[in-house]
């Protein structure tokens, strides 16, 4: 199974889905979309999956920061324009396996994931 997990180096949360693939003999590819970006098309296809309400990171301080117009009447189109523009905004970890697509990290998900 290919696993790439994708978020953001320095994130606390980024070093504990890591730190619990790492104990559990998980290999897996890292893409910093900080500093290596993320395409539409994976955007897109994470949309399709999970819905841009789980994708988007409406409590971090990249959105909140947003000017209010930029916060308000926010539709698919608009989200997926948002994260593109900043991917800090992309809730993190986004774990993909081919299979199945996680978001954000929950010790129990992986564990059923990877038994």
């Amino acid at each position: 199974m290919s696993v790439t997990i994708f978020g953001i180096k320095n994130c606390d949360t980024m070093k504990k889905a890591r730190a619990w693939l790492d104990g559990h003999g998980v290999a897996y590819d890292f893409h910093d979309y900080k500093t290596a970006g993320i395409d539409k098309a994976h955007l897109t296809r994470w949309v399709k999956q999970v819905g841009w309400e789980t994708l988007l990171n409406r409590a971090g301080t990249t959105f909140r920061k947003l000017p209010d117009v930029d916060k308000e009447g926010l539709t698919e189109t608009k989200a997926i324009a948002l994260m593109l523009a900043q991917p800090s905004m992309i809730k993190r970890p986004v774990l993909e396996t081919g299979k199945m697509l996680l978001v954000g990290f929950r010790p129990e998900a992986y564990a059923e994931a990877f038994g």
